[in-house]
C-alpha cells in the first residue's frame, strides 16, 4: 500500500494572483502529486486548512482511495461547502488524482474514461477603454487564431470615467449599474459591425445589474447572439433565471462563485442555463467536477469551467483532463500565462489556433518549479478590485 506521507500547500505569485498549490508526497519515494487550491483573495487562509488540518487528518491514508478520501475530507470539519475548505480539499483531490496516473502510468483523462475529443477549444479575453478598442483587441486575438473571445469595456462594471461620487466616499472600485447596459450593448453592437459574425461572442456581467435589469440586457442582447452571457445575476439571486428563460434564447452560463451542490443542481435540473461555468478548484476538485458534468450532460448543459489567470496552471491541467474526457464539453476560458508563468509549471500547454491539447504522459502532466516559485512569494496587500461600490459609495458585490 503506498501512502500519504505528507500534504503541503505551495504559494507562489508569478503574476496579478496569488496562486495556492497542494503537493501531496507518498510513502513511495519520489512519487508525489499537485493539486490546484488557488482562492487568491484569501490564499493563506486556504495554506492553514491544508497544512494544519488536512495535513494531519490525511497523513497516513492510502493514496488510492480518492473517493474515500474526499468524502471523509469534506466531512470532517462538519461544516461543509465553504470556499476555504473546498479549495483546500480540492488540491489534495487532484494530486491524488494526479498520483493515481503516475502510477497506472496514464493520463489523468484516460482514468476518467478516455479522451472524446482531440483538442479543447478555449476563449480568451478583449477588453478596452472604448469599443474600438475592444475591437482592435478581439481582432489581434482572431489573428492569433482564437475562435471565441469574451469581450469587456473598462473592466467589469465598465468605464468609472464621469461618475459623480459625493466628495466623503472611500475608495474603491466604482460603477453605476444603469450605464452598464446602455454602454455595454455598444460595445458589442461595434463589435458585430466591425468583425462580423465570423468569430463567437461572449460577455460577463459578473453579477453588477440589478435583476431585472440583467433580464432587460439579455433580451437586448438576443440579437447578437452570443456564444453566451455569463453570471447575469448573482448566486443569491438565482431564483431570476426562470423569469430570463422565459424571456429570451440568449446562452446563459453561470457557476464560477458556487460552493454548494444545491447552487448548480436546480438550474441543471430546471435547464435553466447552457453552461455550468464552476471553478474546479472552488467546488472540491476532479471528483465532484466529474459527477457535475456528467449530471449535467444528461440534461444537455454544456462545461465551460472557471479558468482565468487565478486558477493556477496545475487547476488549468486538470481542466483539461476533464474537458478531454467529458461529452459535453463547451468551451474553456484560458488566461494567456506569462512566461514566467510558464518557466514555473512547466509542462502546461500552449495553445494552438485557439485548441489546447493534452500529452499522453501520466498523471496530470505538469510540474513546479518551487525554487522559482520561492522566488516570487505572494503579496500580503489587501485586494482592490473586490472593494466594490455604486456611485453614492453603497458596497455593492464585485
Amino acid at each position: 500500500m503506498v501512502k500519504i506521507a505528507d500534504v503541503r500547500a505551495i504559494l507562489t505569485q508569478p503574476g496579478r494572483a496569488r496562486l495556492t498549490v497542494v503537493k501531496v508526497t507518498t510513502s513511495e519515494p519520489g512519487l508525489f502529486g499537485l493539486g490546484c487550491a488557488t482562492f487568491t483573495q484569501r490564499a493563506f487562509a486556504v495554506q492553514a486548512a491544508v497544512e494544519r488540518h488536512l495535513a494531519p487528518f490525511l497523513t497516513g491514508r492510502d493514496v488510492d482511495r480518492i473517493e474515500e478520501i474526499w468524502q471523509m475530507s469534506m466531512n470532517h470539519g462538519y461544516w461543509r461547502n465553504g470556499p476555504v475548505l473546498n479549495n483546500a480539499v480540492s488540491g489534495v483531490d487532484q494530486a491524488l488524482w494526479d498520483i493515481k496516473g503516475k502510477r497506472a502510468g496514464m493520463p489523468v483523462y484516460q482514468l476518467l474514461g478516455g479522451r472524446t475529443r482531440e483538442a479543447a477549444a478555449t476563449y480568451v479575453h478583449a477588453d478596452g477603454r472604448d469599443p474600438q478598442e475592444v475591437a482592435d483587441r478581439a481582432v489581434e486575438l482572431t489573428d492569433q487564431g482564437f475562435r471565441h473571445v469574451r469581450v469587456q469595456m473598462g473592466g467589469y462594471g465598465g468605464p468609472a470615467d464621469g461618475l459623480r461620487l459625493p466628495p466623503t466616499v472611500p475608495s474603491g472600485n466604482y460603477f453605476d449599474p444603469r450605464r452598464y447596459g446602455p454602454a455595454m450593448l455598444g460595445m458589442i453592437d461595434h463589435l458585430r459591425s466591425t468583425v462580423g459574425d465570423g468569430i463567437e461572442l461572449l460577455h460577463d456581467v459578473h453579477e453588477r445589474l440589478h435583476p431585472i435589469d440583467a433580464v432587460q440586457f439579455a433580451k437586448d442582447l438576443e440579437q447578437y447572439r452570443l456564444f453566451f452571457l455569463e453570471d447575469p445575476f448573482a448566486p443569491e439571486d438565482a431564483g431570476w433565471f426562470s423569469t430570463l428563460r422565459r424571456q429570451c434564447a440568449t446562452p446563459l452560463a453561470m457557476g464560477e462563485l458556487f460552493n454548494n451542490p444545491h447552487e448548480w443542481r436546480p438550474l441543471i435540473t430546471g435547464r435553466l442555463i447552457d453552461f455550468v461555468r464552476m471553478h474546479v478548484s472552488q467546488i472540491g476538485g476532479i471528483t465532484p467536477a466529474r459527477g457535475v458534468a456528467s449530471f449535467a450532460a444528461m440534461f444537455g448543459i454544456r462545461t465551460a469551467w472557471h479558468g482565468p489567470d487565478d486558477t493556477s496552471p496545475v487547476g488549468h491541467a486538470a481542466n483539461l483532463h476533464l474537458n478531454m474526457w467529458a461529452p459535453n464539453f463547451g468551451i474553456q476560458e484560458w488566461p494567456q500565462p506569462s512566461d514566467l508563468t510558464y518557466e514555473m509549471f512547466p509542462g502546461l500547454p500552449r495553445p494552438v489556433d485557439g485548441y489546447l491539447y493534452t500529452g499522453d504522459g501520466p498523471g496530470l502532466g505538469i510540474g513546479i518549479d518551487e525554487k522559482l516559485a520561492a522566488e516570487h512569494p505572494c503579496d500580503e496587500t489587501v485586494e482592490q478590485w473586490t472593494q466594490t461600490r455604486l456611485p453614492d459609495g453603497t458596497p455593492a458585490r464585485p
